[in-house]
């Protein structure tokens, strides 16, 4: 019971932040209907309106899978014993990575001066 109850909780808490997090961080349907005109890209026979309608059906849906495969993640990880938690693990190699998106970053324009 506890197993089934923790699963369930944790892919529904990060399907629903996920969820939120798309709206919260300009993301959404709309956020990204807006762009697509802004760089005068359409979907074929579609309006802005009509665009949003259907950008709505997609991305909600992949945020959440996105989210619940995360989740996924992390409880597998905290059942087959990692050393600290399948949230930590996560958490340190999504903050590593976003150093080395950093690094590459500053590499690639020219600048070498980055110190920890």
């Amino acid at each position: 019971m506890h197993f089934a109850f923790y699963i369930a909780f944790v892919l529904a808490a990060c399907a629903i932040f996920s969820k939120i997090w798309i709206e919260v961080s300009g993301s959404s349907a709309r956020d990204v209907a807006k762009q697509l005109v802004e760089q005068d890209m359409m979907i074929e026979g579609m309006r802005d309106q009509s665009m949003v309608h259907h950008l709505n059906r997609y991305i909600p849906t992949a945020a959440a899978f996105g989210g619940m495969s995360i989740g996924l993640l992390s409880v597998f990880a905290d059942f087959m014993g990692a050393i600290g938690s399948g949230t930590g693990i996560l958490l340190a190699v999504t903050i590593i990575y976003q150093y080395f998106e950093m690094i590459a970053k500053e590499k690639a324009r020219g600048e070498d001066t980055f110190i920890f």
